[in-house]
């Protein structure tokens, strides 16, 4: 006798019989919210993580992994070189809202299907089934590389904040590559190992963080307001000078040109709009929650990174001097307090914030890497794809992760300069699974996907995607330029050539393997999609009656 189970697209039931899956006898087929099952998730695969996370616990990831605050300070120099303070607010903005549209494109897309692939899994359907293979092939490895190059950066940063917090106290230290590069692999695999060894945690852990990176942000805004001016410290910079005085630094540019490569700076801030989503496996309600916590992350790291580098701003009483400074948010925070106590405690609250989004880096990492692996795009497949039953995690994927953010960051050692494009080769990397997921949506008429319940309904949808393909597309070239003119080995940019490098490798791996064994996702989004799925699943019902 068969028993009655509920579509999840809502259209009604159907006999079980028609069902064909591998549930145990007297399994159920739960539908939530319209988005997934207990046994067939909107990515088309069994459900193997549990759902530990919670709107509050997810937005944590948002937030902690986008604490726009933190690495918008430890990457000012960049801004700073493109037009001094000005520089740096406005063009802080101009790029947030460019992002907020990326954003806004990214939670459309994650709300209709709410899979750990995230852009390789929507760019494996936008474009329709003739191009989706390959598509979503190249979009996953973009993705993939930019976070693993990405985590490799942020954790040179909190390297660079250790090292720079001991030298605070130690003004005979001169700092060598190899000190910040030793720091920078120990702080890797301690967050690495939390995520691996402490899964269950993670959940509670960005929770807390939320309240740790917004307090950071808040406790260092008011101490780099206060101290300026009292006793024998030197009074704020003038209003003039954080808001209207345009800095040359000589970089041969034109100044509106100048402008729009200092927004790199401000990508590198807020350009991971996606981290959530590589968790929609992993919280209940994914459609709906995975665009809110989007929301939260965007809205809360504009206006904490906002009000940020308002504050350290007015606290620069010698511009010189920071250029001169091997790390210059370290010697603002030196002219604000005119203290090595008050310096490294500032340095203290960055480096927290740092590593709570380093933890983020590689839940996000070790998550699109396993999703790739359980589609044959990678080698090892089988091994990459385990997931720990101890633990609840894709721990291979994680710790695969860890090791080539090392090899990574063996580059410190050799070549500063090439280790600092990887700023901008995270950025391009991201930008271009971002297009390849975004413009095919646009040049199809937006008519491959089955929207969710957060759909950019008429012409918003068109406006907001060519807005921000536009964006992303003509930015990708600008940050290519070199850093300033006459170009010199110091000053190359090496982006382009990272971007490039790696991309012949994924195409290299695509004829020698890839392309024989790789199916791409086989859920095509939306619930209609899930409802397939799940007639096609054998699986066992036994009357409860």
């Amino acid at each position: 006798m068969s028993e009655k189970v509920g579509l999840p697209d809502g259209s009604g039931t159907t006999d079980s019989g028609d069902i064909k899956g591998a549930a145990q006898p007297g399994e159920t087929i739960n539908i939530d919210n319209g988005v997934s099952t207990d046994l067939i998730n909107a990515s088309g695969h069994i459900q193997e993580v549990d759902r530990n996370f919670s709107l509050l616990t997810l937005t944590g990831v948002g937030i902690n992994q986008g604490s726009t605050w933190a690495p918008a300070g430890s990457s000012i120099v960049v801004a700073l070189f493109n037009g001094g303070p000005p520089g740096v607010l406005y063009e802080f903005i101009v790029v947030s809202l460019c992002y907020w549209a990326v954003a806004a494109c990214i939670a459309e897309l994650a709300s209709a299907i709410p899979s750990a692939g995230g852009v390789y899994h929507w760019a494996s359907v936008t474009p329709g089934k003739k191009w989706g293979r390959i598509v979503g092939f190249y979009a996953g490895y973009w993705n993939w590389l930019g976070w693993t190059l990405g985590g490799a950066s942020i954790a040179s940063i909190a390297g660079n904040i250790f090292v720079q917090m001991y030298a605070a106290h130690h003004p005979d230290l001169v700092v060598q590559p190899w000190h910040i590069f030793l720091a920078s692999v120990i702080i890797a695999w301690i967050c690495c190992f939390l995520v691996c060894f402490g899964n269950r945690l993670m959940p509670h852990l960005n929770g807390i963080g939320i309240f740790f990176t917004v307090a950071g942000v808040v406790i260092t805004i008011v101490v780099v307001a206060a101290m300026p001016g009292h006793g024998s410290r030197p009074a704020h910079a003038s209003s003039a000078f954080v808001w209207s005085e345009w800095q040359d630094t000589g970089l041969g540019y034109p100044k509106g040109f100048v402008f729009v490569t200092g927004m790199l700076n401000g990508a590198f801030s807020v350009g991971t709009p996606d981290a959530v989503t590589h968790l929609a496996e992993e919280i209940p309600q994914p459609g709906i929650n995975i665009p809110k916590a989007i929301a939260f992350q965007m809205v809360i790291g504009f206006i904490t990174g906002f009000c940020y580098l308002i504050a350290v701003l007015y606290a620069i009483n010698d511009f010189e001097a920071l250029f001169a400074s091997p790390f210059p948010i370290a010697e603002i925070y030196h002219q604000a307090t005119q203290s090595a106590a008050g310096e490294t405690g500032l340095l203290a609250l960055l480096l927290f914030a740092i590593l709570l989004t380093l933890i983020c880096v590689f839940i996000t990492s070790g998550r699109v890497l396993w999703t790739l692996g359980r589609d044959n795009a990678t080698p090892f497949p089988k091994t990459l794809t385990t997931i720990n039953k101890r633990l609840g995690m894709p721990l291979n994927a994680t710790i695969a992760c860890g090791v080539l953010m090392t090899i990574i960051l063996c580059i410190y050692v050799g070549s500063t300069s090439a280790f600092n494009a990887l700023v901008g080769s995270f950025i391009l990397l991201s930008s271009s699974s971002y297009i390849a997921a975004i413009l095919p949506n646009l040049l199809t008429g937006r008519k491959n996907i089955i929207y969710g319940p957060f759909h950019l309904k008429g012409a918003w949808g068109f406006l907001l995607e060519f807005v921000a393909c536009a964006y992303m597309i003509v930015w990708f070239v600008i940050y290519c330029f070199p850093a300033a003119l006459p170009v010199t080995a110091a000053t190359m940019n090496w982006s382009s050539l990272i971007w490039g490098g790696l991309t012949i490798l994924v195409t290299l791996w695509w004829f020698v393997s890839a392309r024989k064994g790789y199916k791409g996702p086989q859920a095509i989004g939306g619930v209609q999609s899930v409802a397939e799925k799940v007639r096609r699943v054998s699986v066992n019902v036994v009357d409860s009656a």
